[in-house]
């Protein structure tokens, strides 16, 4: 094998542990989960009589409630802490507690992204979803189909849990066990919740930083079909198609979604050689999901989600120590499958419910260099049986108990190797006098290598009469695993070997702060500060060899927001973000967290017919290492982006948008060594059989009746529910 060859893997390798680890200290080159049910997060739509439209929806609409045909005044992500105003959609989640519950109970730090907030924002990909959100640093080596890692509060890239569905989707095949989010669609999303901070004592390993949770769509109401099509810059090209509904007791919803971008700009010219002309990123992702429900009886339902990613990235990867460009293309080509089945058996009219899981995701990653015949394989798999069991052991008290059984398998051309995991947990989820609420738990976990963990985790919270000032904190524990690789993967070509003796990473974090609603809610501001000390940390010896236990770091912080509802059609939100994130023994700032992050989001409605939204985005300076890992502690500059949106329905069935990304062609390096994509503009049309848009001709909401999860009483939903912003869709 040629010595080019062999740097362009060794490369691929250090990309692949820099990109996703930006190792905490390095200064050198459930269970309890959301289940799959389709029925786990329906839109609760709750308007009081009072502010109920008298307007009756034509009979095409009539079976289709399900529609959520709701205002679209300002649509802005917010807190989850911030409840609905009279009239608004009031906001449910699931992730802190494995419990569908009203947000405004919820102290967690948690953030709600909803499917009306991805169609005007016309987010394409996850990453997309995530640069935005406050607390994250997200790091995309090269644009759509480049490794993507997401830095959660100044933890690493592979110290946070991604469901999927209530599937634990983490890569196993990663050399870090770190998740690439570049290869996740946004076109099937009902919603997402990123919950910050320690939450091993629900999720179990890889929690430390917090957890990333999606929700895909499910049928319901009558046949719809919906269709897209989109095309813009960089040769880039998306097609959407889905088909959902319900009928008596089964309900469904099936999409395919491709993306194409052919030609996206990635390697800075300074790096090629004198008269080489770069070549940019050919990616192209199929997307294929299904997801049925079937009620047997009252009391047992069947559920099952299937999720098929089929992608290739053609790259310019590097030769050389130092490195430089290679003249051809590399093929990074990635197949992964999620998959989720589940049975739910109610007792005692709903207060009772067992959930009966099997999941099992597997990714296969093949890698060729120029001139290999051969090239690498990385498979990893997956599988875990789980039950839960949520009991109301009284009014607004909740009781989930749990276990599961998990196995992971790595499988390359030179090693194979497994790791098992057993675990039980507790957890308590209280509200008293529709003031106080309470959520914990602990967990076991019992580790076919590592031996017993326990982690636990508290989270109170008050709503104070009179200011409706609300009050949070939390404390919780957690671990992080070595991954197989850690433990086992070798590469003696290039000097480095694996350390089966590697102990898991431990962290203790807290946070706590305030949100303070003002003017009937149509103001909200509010922060929270946060703290998190990492022990047993895994980073690189001095040699440069191998992985050992070493590094202590502290990282802290605050998240701060204000949001406003100018007037029923133009609403604006600001987000800042500090963090200081340091290496406890030499004080030094960690790689890839920059201390300061800043985003504005303005959105109005000149028309009931037009949404324009306008988002600035500040990210400061960050230290970084240089694209072959040659040089560390290099200054990487921070970046403005301004992105445009707009979108005009047609009529209920059609509907035009357009967006601008990077408007004034801010060229910038994210990470270092990779160019971001400069100004892009993009255009398509979507189709609906019904419900593509939102608002009634006088912009008053019509009359929808609420919708609540299956054994969950809209009554108590209602109790539950506190009056809030004016916005009908929430983010922290």
């Amino acid at each position: 094998m040629s010595a080019a060859i062999i740097f362009n893997r060794r490369s691929l390798f250090a990309s692949t542990i820099l990109a996703s680890v930006g190792s905490v200290g390095l200064n050198a080159p459930s269970l309890a989960q959301q289940s799959a049910s389709p029925n786990l997060l329906p839109p609760i739509q709750i308007a009081p009589p009072s502010a109920r439209s008298t307007d009756v929806p034509p009979p095409a609409r009539r079976a289709a409630s399900h529609s959520r045909r709701t205002t679209r005044a300002a649509p802005q992500q917010r807190p989850a802490g911030d409840a609905a105003a009279p009239g608004a959609t009031v906001p449910v989640v699931v992730s802190p507690t494995g419990i569908v519950t009203p947000a405004g109970q919820l102290a967690s730090s948690l953030t709600i992204v909803t499917e009306q907030d991805i169609q005007t924002q016309q987010y394409r990909t996850v990453p997309d979803i995530l640069n935005t959100v406050p607390g994250l640093n997200v790091i995309q080596a090269g644009g759509p189909g480049a490794q993507t890692s997401v830095f959660m509060r100044g933890t690493n890239a592979n110290h946070t849990k991604v469901l999927l569905d209530g599937i634990d989707i983490g890569d196993v095949g990663n050399a870090n066990g770190a998740f690439d989010y570049a290869h996740l669609l946004a076109a099937d999303i009902q919603q997402m919740e990123i919950l910050r901070g320690p939450q091993s004592g629900l999720y179990g390993s890889d929690a430390i930083g917090g957890v990333v949770s999606i929700v895909t769509k499910k049928g319901e109401g009558p046949p719809r079909a919906t269709a897209s099509i989109e095309a813009g810059s960089f040769n880039t090209f998306n097609q959407t198609l889905g088909l959902s509904g319900s009928e008596q007791n089964f309900n469904y919803a099936v999409n395919v979604a491709h993306l194409h971008a052919g030609d996206i700009p990635v390697t800075p010219p300074e790096l090629l050689p004198p008269g080489r002309k770069a070549i940019g990123n050919n990616y192209d992702n199929k997307t294929y999901s299904t997801k049925l429900g079937v009620d047997l009886n009252e009391n047992l339902t069947v559920n099952s989600v299937v999720r098929y990613i089929d992608t290739t990235l053609l790259f310019t990867g590097d030769s050389g120590f130092p490195s430089f460009p290679n003249a051809a293309q590399s093929t990074h080509a990635v197949q992964q499958l999620f998959n989720r089945e589940e049975a739910v058996w109610s007792l005692f009219d709903g207060r009772l419910k067992n959930y009966f899981g099997v999941n099992y995701t597997n990714s296969r990653a093949y890698d060729i260099s120029p001139g290999d015949p051969v090239g690498a394989i990385t498979t990893g798999e997956r599988l875990k049986f789980d039950w839960h069991a949520v009991a109301e052991i009284a009014r607004d008290n909740n009781l989930i108990v749990g276990a599961e059984q998990q196995t992971d398998r790595i499988e390359t051309t030179d090693l194979t190797a497994q790791n098992g995991n057993k675990a039980g947990f507790i957890e308590l989820q209280s509200a008293f006098a529709k003031r106080f609420f309470l959520v914990a738990n602990v967990r076991e976990d019992s580790n076919d290598r590592f031996g017993e963990h326990m982690t636990y985790r508290v989270a109170p919270a008050v709503i104070l009469p009179v200011t409706e000032t609300k009050l949070k904190a939390s404390y919780g524990t957690g671990f992080k695993a070595p991954s197989l690789s850690q433990l086992y993967q070798d590469y003696p070509a290039f000097g480095f070997f694996a350390n089966p003796n590697l102990k898991p990473e431990e962290s203790t974090g807290y946070d706590a702060g305030f949100e303070q609603p003002l003017f009937n809610d149509r103001v909200r501001f509010g922060s929270t500060y946060f703290h998190n000390d990492l022990t047993n940390l895994i980073d690189y010896n001095d040699t440069f060899t191998s992985l050992v236990n070493v590094n202590r770091a502290t990282t802290e912080g605050t998240e701060t927001f204000v949001s406003a509802q100018i007037t029923g059609r133009f609403g604006i939100r600001a987000d800042y973000t500090f963090t200081r994130a340091v290496d406890a023994a030499t004080g030094l700032q960690l790689l890839r967290r920059p201390k300061d992050k800043w985003s504005v989001t303005a959105t109005w409605l000149p028309l009931d017919q037009l949404t324009l939204s306008a988002t600035v985005l500040r990210v400061s300076n960050w230290i970084d290492v240089t694209r072959d890992g040659s040089a560390s502690g290099i200054v990487a500059p921070g970046y403005t982006l301004v992105n445009l949106r707009g979108d005009y329905a047609v009529n209920d069935q059609v509907k035009l948008f357009a967006r601008v990304d990077n408007l004034f062609d801010r060229r910038y390096q994210n990470p270092t060594g990779f160019l971001a994509p400069g100004l892009g503009v993009f255009g398509g049309i979507r189709v609906a059989s019904y419900g593509v848009r939102e608002v009634s001709k006088d912009n008053r909401r019509q009359s929808v009746a609420p919708i609540v999860p299956r054994g969950i009483r809209s009554s108590k939903i209602i109790d539950h529910w506190i009056p809030g912003s004016s916005f009908t869709t929430p983010r922290e």
